[in-house]
């Protein structure tokens, strides 16, 4: 069974405890958590976090195996023990990195007798229609940007964003007449060498994988956009080693896209300009983001950064680029992840000289996602306060969609995810 078809799969009990797992540049972030049985969300009961060392991890992708896992079991020990537990098997580990793609893809397919109602295998063929074109889409795209013509990927999550009958949106096409119906799957896929590193930290620490998630999809998700159909945004993860962003229009996930510069970028050029180590440069970046430092040391570091934070806009301004070819792109920015605290961030966002090369339709609004914006995710340890806890959070509110009934559109994306994994 794929790890796609695990998660829809699988049916959760209340009483059982559940592991969020972050694997950070930086990092590594865990959340142990329950289901509440009467109202449905999880209950986040154990808090841990344990510090990368500078060779785990580059940009977001596992690079030590061994080191990683050391770091993990002490994060998950830390939650583990706040939560008075030492039973956590399930777990929803996240996955970032370069290659990681996530896109929506269209299918519209015009009906040769649209008095007769949709039925479920009529239905089902047009969703397979729209995964065979999403799945040659991203290969073709990876091959194109690595040059390797075979890139073994595998789907990490689906979910269908949208359907439409002749232009009326719709939850379940079955039983509408119509010519025209369209239906939009946001994809997200990643290379199986990624995956397999994840895979045997996830068996090392005895753990059930219940689904690998792209991350930026699960920080999108974490606001509860797919019933919002009037929301656009964009959600921009700043990670150590990479830059997540993730494109919402009216309620739907158009696309995730990552680049390799985060947190860590900036931390170097501390410790080249200031002449120090790599730790001590972190601690002086921490400070200057939580507005510790005196004024001059702020002004001389916030001078030192600022080509930086040009490069890292510049990789915003392409990324962005590439989805503003069909449509305005959103105004509202939401920032989250360690390196989002860094003052010239925001102001870099918030400036007039990128953004007048891009179609906005009003000037850019910028604000911090904050652990309260997550929907059905309680923190009951008071832990959880920054920005940089949104994504472990984002990925515990993916797992709550393990339990319950299986929607019937969820039903045939699953079967339709399995034909192109055999």
């Amino acid at each position: 069974m794929g790890m796609f078809s695990k998660i829809l799969g699988f049916k959760g009990k209340s009483s059982e405890y559940l592991l969020s797992l972050d694997i950070g540049t930086e990092v590594v972030k865990a959340l142990v958590f329950k289901i509440d049985e009467t109202s449905g969300v999880g209950v986040v009961k154990g808090v841990g976090r344990a510090r990368q060392g500078i060779k785990d991890m580059h940009s977001g992708a596992v690079s030590d195996i061994s080191g990683v896992i050391v770091n993990c079991r002490e994060a998950i020990a830390m939650a583990k023990a706040m939560a008075g537990t030492k039973q956590v098997e399930k777990a929803i580990i996240g996955i970032a990195g370069e290659l990681v793609k996530g896109t929506t893809t269209t299918v519209h397919y015009e009906r040769i007798n649209p008095e007769i109602r949709i039925d479920t295998p009529e239905l089902k063929n047009i969703i397979q229609k729209v995964q065979w074109k999403a799945f040659d889409r991203i290969r073709a795209q990876l091959a194109w940007e690595t040059g390797h013509s075979e890139i073994d990927v595998q789907l990490i999550n689906a979910a269908i964003v949208d359907a439409r009958i002749d232009g009326y949106k719709v939850t379940n096409p079955v039983g509408f007449q119509g010519r025209d119906v369209s239906i939009s799957v946001f994809n997200a896929y990643a290379p199986m060498i990624h995956l397999g590193a994840l895979q045997k930290i996830g068996d090392e620490l005895k753990l059930e994988l219940l689904n690998i998630a792209a991350e930026p999809y699960a920080v999108a998700r974490s606001m509860g956009i797919e019933d919002a159909t009037d929301f656009s945004a964009v959600f921009i993860d700043i990670g150590g080693g990479t830059t997540d962003v993730a494109v919402v229009r009216n309620g739907g996930l158009e696309g995730t896209k990552m680049f390799g510069l985060g947190g860590r970028a900036f931390t170097k050029r501390l410790a080249q300009e200031l002449s120090v180590g790599f730790e001590e440069a972190e601690v002086l970046k921490i400070k200057y983001s939580e507005g510790k430092l005196g004024k001059d040391v702020s002004v001389k570091i916030e001078k030192i950064l600022n080509d930086d934070c040009d490069v890292w806009l510049r990789g915003i301004e392409l990324t962005l680029s590439e989805f503003s070819e069909a449509d305005l792109l959103p105004y509202r920015f939401f920032l989250c992840g360690g390196g989002s605290g860094l003052p010239g961030i925001k102001k870099a966002l918030a400036g007039p000289k990128w953004s007048s090369n891009l179609p906005f339709a009003k000037p850019i609004e910028v604000s911090f996602l904050q652990p309260k914006d997550v929907v059905n995710i309680v923190d009951e340890t008071r832990q959880l306060k920054d920005p940089q806890d949104i994504t472990p959070m984002g990925l515990a509110n993916l797992a709550l969609d393990l339990v319950g009934e299986e929607k019937m559109m969820s039903g045939i994306l699953r079967r339709a995810v399995k034909m192109i994994q055999k």
